[in-house]
């Protein structure tokens, strides 16, 4: 084939057909886009910049630069049209379902966006003098007495910046609770099989050990297995209610109180407290620390490193050792901020802070715009079509797929499917790679690691009936054919910009350095 002007082939199966491959790798508003090193030259700019004269000297004190830099030169329209084109094959909420389990792909209102973007929250500074920010102020301390009610808790640190960076905070308060009471010798916490995987991370970071607690055949924690294990040792329990199951953790009272009568702490990874808000107060369960995060419950945007929001509730317990700066209302009704400065006896054993500022403000002005749209009965309403439509799922595809504890009852806000019953040789990949070619995202695979081949779906309760539907026929013909044996599924995606990759080479062996090829490489 012919090299075209700009240097990059299309491979045939990308463009048209093996057949009948088109000239551009393109499939109609298909658009094939090679990489932004193959469209413009690395030797030129698209920009021009006059010649500086040798008489001025250079101002770069010795640091000029002693090699081409190797980046393309592109014009504007040619910039502007690479990235569009590949705006195109991403696959985004504003697009379709997201059925990915545990993340909880939710819808943003764009009324959360119009109100974050008004002035005096899009354009605040955290250097600003605090009298100048009352508004900024409020909207934290309103977010904050919001999730304080939610969750019956007495206590909130709002400037965790995400869900792992919360469960930190909470373990940290935990650890200085108990070298206050001397017992910083307890150095153990129990995290459940079916916790989310950065929960034992962070207990390890945060400088404990780390045991596991197994899971009855249910999906649930074993409580048996957790109180033989409780002793002196344990600092806390670690524990995700809803856990990654989809299962509501029946047992997390008794939970709670095995583990305060040996004087250890329990904390709950709050990711999935879009299943049950409005419906479950986990004060009322005995729980001490709890993130939750803004973009799975509250719908501030998620994905693509942030920004991220993970508040954490406390206990009255934990409550005098959270974090600085937090937010209060002064007699005089102004809200202070409370730093290390002006924190007094108010505050003393505080553990220091979080970050640097006052936290995620964009997050908490789309969380609160958010809540205020719907109101308590509205929130209520959220969890209960959240848990309405995982179910619907579900049991729309028994028969289908293999659900491991289905027989345990409803789930919650996620269904939980495994790839028993497949053909010999097909397995979650295999379906996960066919729902592209379906246009679909794929679920979340391979997890929980209780369950073989866990293909885990949650739907969210802003998808119609009419959208699952269709989700549901998409899935159980994708099923069926790998249940059928039906070998076209080994090769797909078929028509995705790309089709299957070695995933488990491109992440032992990356390749994170573009090299321009050779002319018998380009001519292959």
């Amino acid at each position: 084939m012919t090299l075209n002007p700009s240097g990059w082939r299309p491979e045939a199966p990308q463009g048209g057909t093996a057949d009948a491959p088109t000239f551009t790798g393109n499939r109609a508003l298909m658009l094939e886009e090679p990489l932004i090193f193959e469209i413009g030259a690395t030797d030129t700019t698209g920009v021009d910049f006059a010649l500086t004269p040798a008489a001025n000297g250079s101002r770069l004190a010795g640091l000029e630069r002693a090699a081409p830099i190797g980046l393309p030169g592109l014009s504007e329209p040619e910039a502007v049209r690479h990235y569009t084109r590949l705006s195109r094959q991403n696959y985004a909420i504003d697009l379709g379902l997201f059925p990915l389990g545990s993340c909880t792909m939710k819808h943003n209102p764009r009324l959360n966006e119009k109100v974050a973007r008004m002035p005096g929250f899009a354009d605040v500074h955290p250097l600003q003098p605090v009298d100048t920010v009352q508004g900024a102020l409020e909207v934290i301390n309103e977010l904050a007495v919001w999730l304080i009610a939610l969750t019956g808790m007495h206590g909130v640190a709002m400037t965790p910046k995400a869900g792992a960076h919360g469960e930190l905070c909470g373990i940290l308060c935990i650890k200085a609770a108990l070298e206050a009471r001397g017992e910083g010798h307890r150095k153990v916490i129990l995290v459940p099989e079916s916790a989310h995987g950065t929960n034992p991370a962070t207990a390890a970071f945060a400088g404990y050990a780390v045991e596991d607690i197994p899971a009855t055949a249910e999906g649930r924690v074993d409580l048996a297995a957790l109180k033989a294990r409780l002793g002196p040792d344990v600092a806390a329990v670690m524990i995700t209610n809803p856990n990654t199951c989809g299962l509501f953790e029946r047992d997390m009272k008794a939970i709670s109180d095995a583990v305060h009568a040996v004087g250890g702490y329990v904390y709950c990874d709050g990711a999935n407290f879009n299943a049950i808000v409005g419906r479950v107060r986990p004060g009322d369960l005995g729980i001490d620390a709890m993130h939750i995060n803004l973009h799975k419950t509250f719908s501030t945007p998620h994905g693509g490193g942030g920004p991220g929001s993970g508040p954490v509730v406390l206990s009255e317990a934990l409550s005098p050792y959270g974090p600085l700066p937090f937010t209060a209302r002064m007699a005089d009704g102004h809200v202070r901020l409370i730093e290390e400065e002006n924190a007094g006896e108010e505050h003393p054993h505080s553990f220091g802070r979080m970050t640097a500022f006052h936290g995620q403000m964009g997050m908490f002005t789309r969380a609160l715009t958010y809540i205020l749209s719907h109101g308590a009965d509205g929130l209520r309403q959220v969890a209960e079509d959240a848990v309405l439509n995982a179910n619907y799922i579900l049991r729309s595809l028994e028969g289908t797929l293999d659900a491991p504890f289905a027989a345990a009852g409803p789930c919650m806000h996620e269904a939980i499917f495994s790839d028993a019953g497949l053909a010999e040789g097909f397995s979650t990949i295999d379906i996960a790679k066919a729902l592209i070619d379906e246009g679909y995202h794929p679920m979340t695979m391979y997890f929980p690691l209780v369950v073989h081949g866990a293909m885990l779906i949650e739907p969210t309760e802003t998808e119609s009936k009419a959208t699952l539907d269709q989700f549901i026929g998409a899935l159980k013909s994708v099923a069926e054919r790998a249940k059928a044996g039906d070998p076209a599924l080994k090769s797909a995606p078929h028509f995705a910009p790309r089709r299957r990759l070695d995933e488990t080479l491109a992440a032992r062996k990356p390749v994170l350095v573009w090299k321009e090829p050779t002319l018998a490489e380009a001519a292959e």
